[in-house]
């Protein structure tokens, strides 16, 4: 392994830094040094902005017509198809996450920039004709300026993918802060980006700490929008920063997402989903399906299907095809899972797998965690843990099943499994989540909208209105002919 060195993205050029303001990262999986990045200062994040905000104002980018900007979006999405391999080794060094995975993401990010170019040559306002005789009214549909773009650690790539080829579509320009845990692959995106044609100052990345960083993106008046993907605690914080010049706010947040599970479900379908759905990214995943729903009359049977197979579950070197599952991202990460677990057994709920730091050796593991008798009071039923630990609740009727998966403050998705169809659909319309799936689990595209209720967030990335998010609707009110005089009368001539 060799260590990579980054600066900030500033303006089209990397940006000149303190040598000694540096963030080191350390392989999660491996405790060694893999990236360096800029721990960037309030000026360096006001320049990035200065930079976005002349590109808008007298920049190119925001007028070109949609087919220029798709074409830019297109060999975005090539050349990250280009640069795969080493984009997801980058990954998997700096999240901990298997090889396997971070390829997957790869090919699924560019599709979504692939999509995204799409767009850009389908935005349109509307005309109205029907208001008056000399009447006409049209609407345009125009960017919003300066969007401030900040990222979380669990899925860097993707993540800033279901953001920026949307924001650019639409002829924004933006300032992206990615993790401080996770900064590689999106600078080595603003650089594809350089390569496909992006004018200089349309995309900039600053990287750094939340303070000051992103506070200063959301406080700041040059910036008229902030896309945020993370904690619903920090959520809260970008709402409450960006409150000076009330700039458009959307935020992605947490969940606490339930699958549940009828008797007349394909159970074993069920169980290897149950497995996918909490062990994937090692539970790092705001759509993880961390809450088990059961009915009672399966409960025992089916948790023994699952313990079965997350048994067999290969955890280990991220960087080993067999992986499935890696490291925790970092100390305090795995600090907090570790206290979740033990405040499950406190509350009264039983340890029916795992519960331990997996290993001796460097980084940090966890053994695939089943909890049972759990009961929706509990911490581990409630919080969102961000790590493999499943919480099994039990229910008897298909309306105590929809008050357990809404009994949480968060709304981000549900996974209901019944061949019944009118269950299937009762349950469909009574979950209070963003996205709800029929026996499957983080299946979809992103020609579907993905965002969630409560406190799982605001607004909607993906789908056929990714755009309007990043855009001002103007209205144009033309009078045909002469205007008849309303208020000046002119003098009686025979007076």
């Amino acid at each position: 392994m060799f260590t990579e060195h980054y600066a900030h993205w500033i303006d089209g050029r990397p940006s000149p830094i303190n040598p000694s303001a540096r963030i080191e990262r350390l392989s999660p999986a491996h405790d060694v040094l893999v990236a360096t990045y800029a721990a960037g200062t309030v000026a360096e994040t006001e320049k990035a902005i200065a930079a976005a905000r002349r590109a808008f104002d007298h920049g190119p980018w925001p007028s070109l017509p949609g087919a220029d900007r798709a074409a830019v979006l297109q060999r975005t999405a090539a050349l990250i198809r280009e640069n795969a391999e080493a984009l997801a080794r980058i990954e998997t060094l700096e999240s901990g996450k298997p090889i396997g995975q971070a390829r997957d993401e790869m090919a699924w990010a560019a599709g979504i920039w692939d999509y995204a170019a799409a767009l850009a040559r389908t935005l349109h306002g509307d005309s109205t004709n029907t208001i008056g005789s000399n009447q006409l009214g049209f609407t345009l549909k125009e960017p919003v300026g300066v969007v401030a773009l900040i990222t979380p650690w669990n899925f860097p790539l993707l993540i800033v993918s279901q953001k920026l080829p949307f924001a650019l579509a639409a002829g924004c320009t933006c300032v992206v802060k990615p993790s401080e845990f996770t900064s590689g692959t999106t600078l080595r995106l603003a650089r594809l980006l350089q390569e496909a044609g992006l004018p200089d100052g349309v995309c900039n990345v600053v990287t750094g700490y939340g303070e000051p960083v992103g506070r200063v993106l959301a406080e700041h008046r040059e910036v008229d929008k902030v896309s945020f993907t993370g904690s619903t605690a920090v959520g809260r914080k970008i709402v409450a920063a960006s409150h000076g010049n009330l700039k458009r706010v959307a935020l992605e947040l947490g969940g606490k997402n339930p699958q549940v599970i009828f008797p007349d479900a394909d159970l074993d379908a069920a169980a290897d989903a149950v497995v996918f759905g909490i062990y994937f990214n090692a539970g790092e995943c705001c759509n993880s399906g961390s809450r088990v729903l059961l009915h009672r009359a399966i409960a025992d049977s089916f948790l023994e299907r699952v313990a079965a197979r997350a048994r067999t579950l290969p955890v280990g070197d991220p960087l080993d095809e067999r992986t499935k599952m890696g490291a925790i991202v970092n100390e305090a990460q795995f600090d907090r899972i570790l206290d979740c677990i033990a405040s499950g057994t406190r509350e009264g709920a039983r340890l029916l797998l795992g519960g331990k730091r997996l290993g001796s050796g460097p980084g940090r593991f966890i053994e695939p965690t089943i909890f049972t008798d759990v009961t929706a009071s509990m911490r581990i039923a409630r919080e969102e843990i961000f790590g493999p630990v499943l919480s099994a609740l039990c229910f008897d009727t298909t309306d105590e099943a929809i008050r357990l998966a809404n009994s949480t403050a968060y709304g981000l998705s549900a996974a209901v499994w019944t061949r019944d169809v009118d269950r299937m659909l009762t349950c469909a319309r009574g979950i209070r989540a963003g996205t709800i799936w029929g026996n499957t689990i983080m299946e979809g595209g992103c020609e579907l909208p993905f965002g969630g209720y409560g406190q799982s967030g605001i607004g909607r990335e993906l789908g056929p209105d990714a755009l309007e998010p990043f855009t001002e609707t103007k209205t144009v009110m033309l009078h045909l002919g002469p205007r008849k005089n309303l208020w000046h009368q002119p003098p009686d001539s025979a007076s």
